[in-house]
């Protein structure tokens, strides 16, 4: 049977991604992959699944990406008028608490699991994992989208307690190759994203410098790949 290709086209756009979340010895570390795609077809190859809430919390998104779009922003909105009101910024456990809130409410019209992590003075780093249905989860690692059924195991050998930030960064940045390496609707860059009493830190690994795992070939002769050479040979007619 022929495949119709202008139901992928028009299907809703979906994060079907990995997203991980992770505490280290000091803080947090946030990492995605970048691909959003429709049905078959690639969306956006580069899309920034990590979105800041506040100066000192931010979310990874993944399932539909209009819905987790929209808790964010309702988020961002409300810990604004919070913060205005309290005089001080909102700990992470509110705005985790928020987008919980928005999530079980409307359980029945989102499909969107998210994962919420920042840095307060009181609690320092935190990690919440909200999936689909509404569910509040504090976890001192936390994944999501469809990349994070291929990294339980690998987490459960992996992760320790008070890792540097490092070690914390690698892992993150390892896990989501990994993923990209087995699930098809994640790929594109890795970008991460660091929360201490520092600040934050943003991160972007290009695909081309991710490692390679198991049976993955490289690409040759890609479009990027003539372009970047030195002297392009003139096309012909």
């Amino acid at each position: 049977m022929d495949h119709d290709a202008t139901a992928d086209v028009n299907a809703p756009h979906s994060m079907g991604t990995t997203i991980i979340g992770v505490t280290y010895n000091g803080g947090v570390i946030l990492g995605a992959d970048s691909r959003t795609s429709t049905g078959l077809y690639v969306a956006n190859r580069a899309s920034d699944k990590i979105t800041q809430l506040t100066d000192n919390v931010y979310i990874c998104r993944s399932g539909s990406a209009a819905d987790s779009q929209i808790v964010s922003d309702y988020v961002r909105y409300f810990l604004h008028q919070h913060t205005i009101q309290l005089g001080q910024p909102a700990t992470v456990k509110v705005a985790a608490n928020l987008v919980r809130l928005l999530s079980y409410s409307n359980k029945n019209m989102l499909q969107t699991g998210i994962i919420v992590g920042g840095w307060d003075k009181y609690e320092g780093g935190k990690i919440y994992g909200i999936p689909l249905g509404g569910t509040i989860l504090e976890q001192p690692f936390a994944i999501g989208g469809s990349g994070s059924s291929y990294l339980y195991g690998f987490f459960d050998q992996a992760w320790k307690e008070g890792m540097t930030q490092e070690e914390a960064e690698q892992l993150v940045v390892k896990a989501v190759s990994l993923a990209i390496a087995r699930d098809g609707a994640s790929g594109g860059v890795v970008r991460t994203v660091t929360i201490n009493s520092e600040g934050v830190t943003r991160k972007f690994y290009p695909g081309d410098q991710l490692a390679l795992w198991h049976e993955e070939v490289e690409a040759h002769n890609s479009l990027l790949d003539i372009l970047n050479a030195s002297n392009p040979e003139p096309m012909s007619t």
